[in-house]
C-alpha cells in the first residue's frame, strides 16, 4: 500500500515499525505505543522522558514550530522538557541566513519554555524542496509520576484547551500569505500568524496534571482533533463521543477553512491539549488551567465500547468521527485560490 503524505497511519505501525525495535532492555519501561507521545526510561533513579518530532509541511517560522511540538509530547507525560537536540536538513542552495533564522526561532522558543540546547547537527540534503527539523526533547518525572493515554477509562470526560487547528491557522497564514492578505487583509493575516505564539501545551499539560484527576494527555497534531480523539482512544482501548457545539472554534481558523476548503477538525492543532480525567474532577482541572491563563473546555466524555468513535453536530444529529487518512493541511497548501 502506497502510503499518504504525513505521518503514516496508526494502522500500519503494527505491521511496518513495532515489530523492528531492537533489543529489549529492562531499563525501557515505555516504547512505542500507538497514541501515546513519549517513551519512558529508567537512568538510576530518574525517570525520563524521550520524544522525536519532524516539522516537514511548514516553510516559515519552522524552528519556532520544532520546538515547540516536540516539547509538547514531553509535557502530556506531566513532564516538564529540559534539553532538546536539533537536525536541520536543508535543502541545496539555501543560504546562511536561513540556517541563522531557523536557529533563532529555536533558541527563542527554547529560552521561552525554559529549555537548553544542547547539540545537534546541519547539513545540506539533496533532493529537499524546503527545510526540515527534527526535535529530540528529554524530560524528567518528578517523583517518577507521569500520565498515559492508556489509562483513560469510559466515563471520563474529554477536556480540550484553547481552541482548535492552531498549528495550521498559523501554517496557512504565514505560507499562503498572498492568498490570505488578498481576500481578508492584512490585520487578518497578522492576527492569524500571532496563532505562532499559542503552540506551546506545557502551562496547561503541567497544572492539570498538578490538579490531579488527570487520566491521560495528548496533543492533537497531524489528523487535528479528530485524529488525536482517535489516536488517545486507541491507546485506551475506549470509545469517545464529543459535541460540537462544545468545540472552540476561533473565527480565523473558520474563515480560512472555508477558504481553503478543508474540515476544521482533521487540521493539524498543536497548541491544543487534550485532557481525560475523572468525571468528579474534570470541572477542577478546567478552574486550575483557566487561572493559569488559558482556556479549558470539557467537549465529551469517553465511551466504553472503541468502535464508538462519535461526534454530535449541532443540529443534534450522531455520526462516527473516524481516523483521518491525511491531514487537511497537505490539501490546503496545494489547493490554488484566486
Amino acid at each position: 500500500m502506497r502510503l499518504p503524505i504525513g505521518k503514516v497511519p496508526p494502522s500500519m505501525l503494527d505491521e511496518a515499525v513495532f515489530r523492528y525495535l531492537g533489543a529489549e532492555r529492562n531499563d525501557v519501561l515505555f516504547g512505542p505505543s500507538k497514541g501515546e507521545d513519549a517513551a519512558l526510561v529508567r537512568v538510576g533513579r530518574n525517570l525520563l522522558a524521550l520524544h522525536c518530532d519532524p516539522i516537514s509541511g511548514a516553510y516559515g517560522r519552522i524552528g519556532w514550530i520544532a520546538v515547540n511540538v516536540a516539547t509538547n509530547d514531553i509535557a502530556t507525560r506531566g513532564v516538564a522538557p529540559r534539553w532538546i537536540i536539533s537536525c536541520i536538513l536543508l535543502p541545496e542552495g539555501s543560504e546562511q541566513t536561513l540556517l541563522e533564522s531557523i536557529c533563532c526561532d529555536m533558541g527563542m522558543a527554547a529560552e521561552r519554555i525554559g529549555v537548553a540546547i544542547v547539540g545537534g547537527h546541519s547539513e545540506v540534503t539533496p533532493g529537499l524542496s524546503h527545510p526540515v527539523v527534527v526535535i529530540f526533547p528529554v524530560g524528567v518525572a518528578r517523583g517518577q509520576r507521569y500520565a498515559l493515554s492508556r489509562n483513560t477509562q469510559p466515563g471520563n470526560k474529554i477536556i480540550l484547551t484553547k481552541s482548535i487547528a492552531i498549528e495550521g491557522t498559523a501554517i496557512l497564514a504565514h505560507d499562503r500569505e498572498k492568498a490570505v492578505r488578498k481576500k481578508f487583509g492584512e490585520e487578518f493575516v497578522n492576527r492569524a500568524k500571532a496563532y505562532f505564539d499559542d503552540l506551546s501545551v506545557l502551562t496547561e499539560a503541567l497544572t492539570a496534571f498538578r490538579a490531579g484527576g488527570v487520566r491521560g494527555m495528548h496533543d492533537p497534531t497531524e489528523g487535528g482533533l479528530a485524529g488525536g480523539l482517535n489516536e488517545m482512544c486507541d491507546a485506551a482501548g475506549a470509545g469517545f463521543r464529543v459535541y460540537e457545539d462544545r468545540i472552540p472554534l476561533r473565527s480565523e481558523t473558520m474563515e480560512l477553512c472555508e477558504l481553503f476548503k478543508v474540515d476544521s477538525l482533521k487540521l493539524i492543532s498543536s497548541g491544543s491539549l487534550l485532557v481525560t480525567a475523572e468525571a468528579q474532577r474534570a470541572e477542577n482541572i478546567v478552574k486550575k488551567v483557566t487561572e493559569a491563563g488559558v482556556s479549558a473546555t470539557v467537549i465529551g466524555e469517553v465511551l466504553p465500547e472503541p468502535k464508538d468513535r462519535l461526534i454530535v453536530r449541532r443540529t443534534g444529529v450522531e455520526e462516527k468521527l473516524p481516523m483521518p487518512f491525511s491531514d487537511e493541511l497537505w490539501q490546503a497548501l496545494k489547493l490554488k485560490v484566486d
